[in-house]
């Protein structure tokens, strides 16, 4: 299954055209998409109008739903989060690793558009779109 994350989202919800937008509307009709608390919650903070947040909120209700912290996972990126730092990465948002860390340990694909999940491909294991 392939979690979206809220960097494709925006562009999505904003009408920017660009590959991972392309690749996210290629995938909702044919293939499950995931989406999960952290996203949700990047994304939907976002909106300015409370018709474009509610628009939103029930296109990402529509779609299978995963807790994605939680206390092990929580656990497994702090772990993550400083064995990035012993490669000399700077993790910019902890977020990110959370994200990263829920899609391998639970085997999920990872569509994004920022730059922060590079080193975790590397040194994570994370499988990217």
């Amino acid at each position: 299954m392939t979690l979206v994350d809220s960097s494709v989202w925006i562009d999505y919800f904003n009408g920017i055209r660009c590959r991972e937008t392309d690749v996210l509307d290629d995938l909702l009709p044919r293939e499950l998409v995931l989406t999960g608390d952290l996203i949700l919650a990047e994304v939907l903070q976002g909106f300015e109008s409370d018709v474009d947040f509610r628009r939103a909120r029930l296109a990402l209700g529509r779609l299978p739903y995963a807790e994605m912290v939680g206390r092990e996972n929580a656990l497994r990126g702090a772990e993550n989060y400083r064995r990035l730092r012993r490669r000399g990465v700077t993790v910019r948002k902890t977020i990110d690793v959370l994200i990263a860390t829920f899609c391998v340990v639970n085997d999920h694909v990872l569509l994004h558009r920022d730059r922060d999940f590079a080193p975790m491909e590397r040194w994570l294991g994370l499988r990217v779109a």
